[in-house]
């Protein structure tokens, strides 16, 4: 058994064990079920519960949460709205967030998949070259769309 001061005491009973604790205005936790024998400690389980959620907060608030927003295109964009596009990836590489691009082809312009191809790519060297982002994953072609995942290279301050 271990007191309320992290001191040993000893090896006690079960009734002699919580009669301590009891004295003491303390909760008996047992810290390891599996050693011979147990072993038990004298503690404030409330307080000892709320340290522990304490703890899990502040841990939660240092972990980085990574956000992947997305950015649809059509192959036959206009100059006016690429751009528009293109300032909305810069605030969200800026805020460290993913960019997942997509390039959608609708009816005939499932014919032009190349030239396509070729224009998303020239967008993402943009992206890349322009708002400090490297490439994650290279254009796939999937069905009537192309993908690819862009990071920030590094947080952007301004």
């Amino acid at each position: 058994m271990i007191d309320g001061d992290d001191d040993k005491c000893g090896v006690f009973s079960l009734d002699e064990a919580l009669r301590v604790a009891h004295d003491q205005g303390l909760d008996l936790v047992e810290v390891s079920p599996n050693s011979k024998p147990p072993v038990v400690k004298c503690i404030d389980y409330g307080k000892f519960k709320y340290l522990q959620q304490k703890k899990a907060n502040e841990a939660k608030k240092k972990q980085a949460v990574v956000v992947v927003k997305e950015i649809q295109f059509k192959p036959n964009i206009e100059i006016h709205d690429l751009e528009v596009k293109l300032k909305r990836a810069e605030k969200f590489l800026g805020n460290g967030d993913k960019l997942k691009l997509v390039m959608q082809f609708r009816g005939r312009e499932m014919a032009y998949q190349v030239a396509g191809l070729e224009k998303f790519k020239g967008i993402i060297n943009d992206i890349c070259e322009k708002y400090h982002g490297m490439i994650e994953s290279e254009p796939k072609i999937m069905g009537n769309r192309i993908y690819s995942m862009v990071a920030p290279s590094k947080k952007v301050k301004k």
